[in-house]
């Protein structure tokens, strides 16, 4: 179907006395404030049947009808991959986020993102392309792979965003760092700030840290081979790149972390990205960081009921732990079914 397009909302509480033009841009966030005013100038609004003013404000329970004369104007390039899709529904998709692919658009990385190519997936679902834009909740690194949750919805993004911001969403990760973590468990709790190297997207746990804010992960052992060691790992805190820097605080970098070393040292940079942006020889079948989201517990945004969601590890993080097992003389560990277990369709 393509424009004009017809949609009819009811203004929500906390939309509550916005101008219309504002209220709209929350609905339809592929279309910049001005697009939505010329349209709404042109008489293809109405606010309870009445013909809208672009300087009108709305209220909670008015009945708001817009005609899309126009297509969007800051649509996302779509770009059809497949994805593994954990979850989706009319408000939010959670998508298994392959290892290599950048969260949205940043810097140089304007294509090619995990926003791209759901903007595609969400089309292909909508009767108007652009109606619906995918909006990143929280991000992972590049190289980082799993479980990684987008609204669909603006009242969805808000409320996750705000459940975010106040920790209550679980995330656990699987992590294989160097070296034998002699304690089974434990909690790592050190301020994370800006690395004092000259490269703002680098972290560090040490004292010199610029800016630093407390920050807390917990870990538990649930492998250990002879030179390496698989651990979940569960951050209470969301500071950037905080597992990677507080494992490496102690001593134990995850395997192919291209910039954090052991206790608190970075490595020589390449490019000053925080991310890697190429493979990394480890020796081992894995050729970047291993870290994977494992695991997502939230309330439903909308619905509040509580959802568990779990991501199958990557093949090539499967086949690292195969190499590691059978260079100790092991079938698994004491948790390896969690390490490859999946609700993923």
């Amino acid at each position: 179907m393509s424009v004009p397009f017809t949609a009819e909302l009811i203004v929500e509480e906390y939309l509550h006395g916005l101008r219309i033009d504002t209220f709209l841009v929350r609905h339809f966030r592929n279309y910049t404030t001005w697009r939505m005013q010329r349209m709404v100038r042109a008489g293809a609004a109405t606010v309870d049947e009445a013909p809208a003013d672009q300087t009108q404000r709305v209220f909670v329970g008015q009945r708001v009808r817009i005609r899309l004369l126009e297509p969007p104007d800051k649509l996302l390039d779509p770009e059809p991959e497949p994805l593994p899709i954990l979850y989706e529904d009319s408000w939010m998709i959670v998508v298994n986020k392959p290892a290599g692919l950048i969260a949205h658009p940043t810097g140089e990385f304007q294509s090619g993102t995990l926003a791209n190519v759901l903007q595609a997936y969400v089309d292909a679902r909508t009767p108007l392309k652009g109606l619906v834009r995918p909006g990143v909740v929280h991000r992972l690194d590049r190289q980082t792979s799993g479980a990684i949750v987008l609204a669909t919805d603006h009242l969805a993004h808000r409320n996750l965003s705000m459940a975010f911001e106040t920790s209550r969403i679980s995330k656990s990760y699987l992590a294989l760092v160097e070296g034998v973590v002699d304690q089974s468990s434990g909690t790592i709790n050190r301020p994370i700030g800006r690395a004092r190297t000259g490269r703002h997207v680098l972290m560090s746990a040490r004292p010199d840290a610029v800016d630093a804010k407390p920050a807390k992960t917990h870990y538990t052992v649930l492998e250990r081979f002879a030179a390496h060691t698989l651990v979940r790992a569960t951050p209470v805190t969301g500071r950037n790149h905080q597992i990677r820097v507080h494992l490496a605080s102690i001593g134990h970098p995850l395997v192919g972390d291209e910039f954090y070393a052991a206790n608190g040292r970075i490595k020589p940079l390449h490019d000053g990205n925080g991310d890697a942006l190429r493979e990394v020889e480890t020796g081992l079948p894995i050729r970047r960081h291993a870290l994977h989201a494992e695991r997502l517990c939230l309330a439903h945004p909308i619905t509040q009921v509580w959802m568990e969601l779990q991501a199958r590890i990557p093949a090539d993080f499967a086949e690292t732990l195969d190499v590691l097992r059978n260079q100790t003389g092991i079938a698994g560990g004491p948790d390896s079914g969690q390490a490859t277990s999946s609700t993923e369709r």
